[in-house]
């Protein structure tokens, strides 16, 4: 019995991974707020750019994959 009741029970917690959301044309302005951002704040976020281009030896393309080694 306890067995099906978990079955069940991660049956209707998976159910709502199903479904796929879409982000509407509207809704996009919202996700483009500052408050929205990972990044908080700018003196930590300077920080890690520093020590970003420091270890890759390369300047700017942050947020870009790849690194100054030259193997993308």
């Amino acid at each position: 019995m306890k067995v099906l009741v978990m079955m069940v029970l991660a049956l209707l917690a998976l159910q709502g991974c199903s479904v796929v959301q879409t982000v509407e044309p509207w809704q996009k302005g919202n996700l483009a707020k500052p408050e929205m951002t990972f990044d908080d704040d700018p003196l930590e976020r300077g920080y890690r750019e520093h020590i970003y281009t420091s270890k890759e030896a390369s300047a700017g393309g942050s947020g870009v994959g790849g690194g100054g080694c030259g193997c993308n």
